[in-house]
């Protein structure tokens, strides 16, 4: 066996789902201020304006719809890719391994951009776009540094001798 550990386990994969969670939970709450449902963020670090400055910027309307929405979307989609198959989905599912990957660094690379755009275009905070961000970038460092992406690309490279590992 290659790993000591089995590379798929439901333990690490749950934990990545719940931060995931979390961060869907916050989009969601964040898409609807940006459509009205609700009154005002809550922001106990940037305060109630500052947010709402991020949350109404020239950025965050390039979108037809709230881009809360679509992180939101982003986030259940990386639910649904960790929580789909067994502990053995390295070997019998690959595909599903590497789209949740890709879809974990998308949402890690979308949240350095919108940190980062806060920081120097916008010059205001948002407390929970920061947690969101950070939770996205947390997921992604782990899909990308953990022993099941790993073990997927072994998997799937041929060995010199034409046979998988």
């Amino acid at each position: 066996m290659l790993y000591a550990e089995i590379p798929s386990g439901w333990r690490d994969r749950v934990v990545l789902a719940a931060i995931a969670a979390v961060g869907l939970g916050i989009s969601v709450y964040l898409a609807a201020y940006q459509l009205g449902v609700a009154a005002e963020p809550w922001d106990p670090v940037f305060g109630q304006a500052s947010s709402a400055q991020v949350l109404h910027s020239f950025v965050s309307r390039i979108l037809p719809f709230p881009d809360a929405a679509l992180g939101a979307a982003g986030y259940a989609l990386e639910i649904v890719l960790e929580l789909a198959g067994s502990a053995d989905r390295w070997r019998t599912h690959p595909w599903i391994v590497l789209a949740f990957v890709a879809v974990a660094v998308a949402l890690g690379l979308a949240g350095v951009a919108l940190t980062l755009v806060q920081i120097l275009i916008v010059k205001s905070g948002c407390t929970l776009c920061l947690c969101s961000a950070a939770a996205s970038i947390a997921v992604a460092v782990a899909a990308v540094a953990g022993d099941e992406a790993r073990a997927t690309i072994l998997f799937l490279l041929p060995r010199r001798e034409g046979r998988r590992p």
